[in-house]
C-alpha cells in the first residue's frame, strides 16, 4: 500500500521524513510522560479528572452531528456527547478537544464553559473544512 500511495509518489506523498523523524525524537525524550489508555474514554476522563497535572487530549468519533461516517470509520461510535462534555469540564488540568464544526458540538461546548476557535483542516479528498478546538482557554491560538 505504502509502495504506491497518492499520485505514485509512494511514503512522501503524505509523509515528510524530517518532520516526522523530529517529531518521533521529541516523543522519545518524553515517553516516560505520556501514557495511552485503550478502553472507555469517558471513565478514563473520570478517574483522572482530579489530577492537576495531567494534560488531556481527547478526540472522540465525530458523531455530535449525526454524520453519517460514523459507522464507517469508527468500530465504536455510540458516544453519550452530553456526558463527555459534563465530565470534561471537571477536568483539573489542561484539556483540549477536537470536533466536528457543528451548532450542536458548539452549543454543548459554551453550556459547559468551554472555550471554541475553527481552524481550518483538510479531509482526506484534500477538500477544506474547519473542525472545532475546544478547551478552557484558546488565546494561545490566534
Amino acid at each position: 500500500m505504502l509502495k504506491y500511495c497518492e499520485n505514485s509518489k509512494g511514503i512522501k506523498s503524505r509523509w515528510y521524513p524530517a518532520t516526522i523523524a523530529r517529531r518521533i525524537r521529541a516523543i522519545a525524550s518524553i515517553h516516560d510522560r505520556i501514557e495511552f489508555l485503550q478502553g472507555d474514554g469517558i471513565e478514563a476522563i473520570r478517574s483522572n479528572a482530579r489530577f492537576a497535572k495531567t494534560a488531556m487530549f481527547i478526540d472522540p468519533p465525530y458523531t455530535a452531528a449525526g454524520k453519517k461516517a460514523r459507522t464507517r470509520l469508527y468500530k465504536h461510535f455510540e458516544l453519550d456527547h452530553e456526558q463527555l462534555f459534563a465530565e470534561a469540564s471537571k477536568v483539573k488540568g489542561e484539556l483540549l478537544l477536537t470536533y466536528d464544526n457543528a451548532p450542536q458540538v458548539a452549543e454543548l461546548a459554551v453550556r459547559h464553559g468551554f472555550d471554541i476557535r475553527t481552524v481550518a483542516m483538510q479531509n482526506t479528498h484534500h477538500a477544506e473544512m474547519a473542525e472545532l478546538l475546544i478547551g478552557r482557554n484558546l488565546q494561545w491560538l490566534k
